[in-house]
Formats: structure tokens, sequence, C-alpha cells
């Protein structure tokens, strides 16, 4: 389920930003169920510049780069805030596309990360793919796991990546 909506994303460019429990079925079969995906009334479109631009974001959290780099990555694409904080920046990132660490089931982490920055805009390509990451990632908290879409989605990130090598350097 998490692979194949990080295809959607890295290698279609065109994704189901829905994939809650309502929206998939298991189909069983003699020799193994399937998985069926219904519903692509949400779908988003990526251009390949934006799925290289997501991918270097996702990267950066699934290489557990540091601060500057995950940061430096949502900058570049297009994210602003009050402050330009580096640290909000990057664990900002990091609650997006990682795993869920204790301190993210804090309020008051919650609270001192908002202290120190103010979203003032978020790129509207994102935005499909962080939902689509939240509703994956609380499908999976549900059933007990812990799962970091980064390194979930990683090889299909690294594949726009290295497909689109020329957009990088624009």
């Amino acid at each position: 389920l998490f692979d194949v909506h990080g295809h959607q994303i890295f290698n279609l460019g065109l994704f189901n930003a829905d994939p809650h429990p309502g929206n998939i079925l298991v189909i069983e079969e003699e020799g193994g169920n399937k998985l069926g995906l219904i519903d692509y009334g949400q779908c988003k479109r990526l251009t390949p510049k934006e799925q290289v631009k997501i991918a270097r974001l996702v990267l950066s959290v699934a290489n557990d780069e540091p601060d500057l780099e995950v940061a430096t990555a949502f900058r570049n694409m297009g994210i602003t805030t009050k402050n330009d904080s580096t640290e909000y920046l990057a664990k900002f990132g990091r609650l997006m596309f990682g795993p869920f660490q204790p301190e993210h089931l804090d309020h008051d982490w919650h609270m001192r990360l908002h202290k120190l920055d103010k979203v003032l805009y978020f790129p509207k390509e994102l935005s499909m793919v962080y939902r689509t990451s939240l509703l994956l990632r609380g499908l999976g908290v549900s059933l007990q796991l812990n799962y970091s879409i980064s390194d979930k989605w990683k090889h299909h990130a690294e594949e726009a990546v290295e497909r689109n090598l020329l957009l990088m350097t624009e």
C-alpha cells in the first residue's frame, strides 16, 4: 500500500491522495489476497520538477540528514515561514515524513515548535503528498506499525531524482 503510493507520486506523477481505509479493499483470491484501491476522486498531478523537489525533501528525512539539509530541501519547495527557522523546518519535515517519535505525542512539544516559527505559505504541490502521507501513516499506526513514510518511499524518491537529474540544477 505504501509502495504503490510512492510509485504513483514519484514515478507516475499522478496519485490518489485519499488512501483511507474505506478506499482500500482486500480481495480474496486463490493463491493469496490482493489489495484493491478505489475512489480516485481526489487525485493530484505533479510535474517532474515538483517530483524532484518532493523527492529531495523525502530523501533528506530518510537519510537522516542534518537539520540544515532538511530545512534547505523544504525551502527549495517554496515554503515560507515568519522566522525562516532551520530547526522548525527540519522538525516539521521529519514530523511529515519520518516515523512518529514519542515527543510527537506531547502537546508541549508541539507548542514549543509553534513558538519557533509559523508557516506563511505551504506549497500546494506538497499539500496533497502530505495528506497522503498522513493517511497512510495513520492507517499504519492503527495497525500498530510505526512506519517512516520517507523510508517506505526512499527508493521511489531516488528513482525520481536519478531520472530527472537535469531538473535539479534549475
